[in-house]
């Protein structure tokens, strides 16, 4: 239940702000001052930008489900590039600007359900395996030995992957606002979900549509953290790019397939920071604290007052925690 939950809020949040392209915005900001580039990655093509220094540390940022590159926010990527960081974000496979896999099936998410309910494969197009895959393949391309790997919701997951089957491409993993995928933790807030739930009505124009994704970024976030302006030029951004709703269908049949990743994760060696909102309505505070309590020596922050999204607010306090890990990963005693 907890997986349909998931999916559902992030996939909504997309499509309510998917919508035709419109002119880019004036305001200065990482993304904007950086081209995006395309690499082949075997014979998926991969979207990505690659900002700050080429001899700064390299942060690999890897987004959820159904989400872009854009999703981090200029707070959170500004503030990596001020500390030195060469940073690079993508587009996962089937989602913003890299590959589409129009070929494949994309099963309704009530079929995916129903065959992990009765024990039966989901099978998925591709795993969690493939896109952690994905990401290293881009690190190979720009020819980056070992990376800060930064994962976000279901990014997490892939950045659990990376980092039990990668170590050696490594210098440290930090999972946020993701999970174990463990049976039994927390589900999602009954009035987060009923938010969300509005979200499926039609919307008549392109301005509806962003007000409605205005709308669910506030059923995602947290209320003392909210920024209206900021969600609202948020949307704007990802609505140029527009969405696509088979690849988040795909996405999810990956995340159902990985299913519980308690082993996985405790066979993690390398420095890991665990980050999770204490007000996260999707995914509870809980999921994140199992999760670092199985990865050998993870270290875990709580952050107050922050949600399942990166406002510029949750963003500044990200940083505050992670910035220190990334300086000196593994060297500071548990939280």
């Amino acid at each position: 239940m907890q997986r349909l939950i998931l999916f559902f809020g992030v996939v909504l949040w997309c499509a309510a702000v998917a919508a035709r392209p419109a002119p880019a915005p004036a305001a200065d900001n990482p993304f904007d001052r950086n081209p995006i580039h395309f690499t082949a990655i075997g014979d998926v093509s991969i979207a990505y930008q690659d900002m700050g220094p080429r001899d700064g540390e390299p942060v690999l940022l890897v987004m959820g489900l159904g989400a872009q590159m854009l999703h981090w926010g200029d707070t959170l990527v500004q503030g990596l590039l001020d500390a030195g960081y060469r940073v690079i974000v993508f587009d996962n496979r089937d989602a913003g600007l890299s590959q589409k896999f129009y070929e494949l099936a994309a099963p309704p998410v009530w079929w995916t359900m129903l065959k992990d309910k009765v024990g039966l494969d989901p099978d998925p197009a591709y795993t969690l395996q493939d896109m952690a895959a994905d990401a290293v393949g881009l690190l190979d391309e720009l020819g980056i030995q070992r990376a800060h790997v930064v994962g976000a919701s279901m990014g997490g997951m892939i950045a659990q992957v990376m980092a039990a089957e990668y170590p050696q491409r490594l210098r440290s993993l930090t999972s946020i606002m993701s999970s174990s995928g463990a049976p039994g933790l927390p589900e999602s807030e009954p009035a987060a979900v009923e938010a969300l739930a509005s979200a499926s009505e039609a919307s008549p124009s392109r301005a509806a549509r962003i007000d409605k994704g205005v709308e669910i970024s506030r059923a995602l976030g947290a209320d003392e953290t909210f920024d209206e302006a900021h969600a609202r030029q948020m949307t704007k951004r990802v609505a140029n790019r527009g969405g696509y709703a088979p690849g988040m269908v795909r996405q999810f049949q990956a995340i159902v397939a990985s299913g519980d990743r308690s082993t996985l994760l405790r066979e993690i060696r390398v420095p890991t920071l665990v980050i999770h909102g204490k007000a996260d309505p999707l995914l509870p505070v809980a999921h994140g604290r199992d999760t670092a309590d199985k990865v050998p020596g993870a270290e875990f922050a709580a952050i107050p007052e922050m949600g399942h999204t990166f406002d510029p607010t949750s963003s500044a306090r990200v940083l505050e925690v992670l910035l220190p890990f990334l300086a000196s990963p593994g060297q500071r005693p548990e939280n």
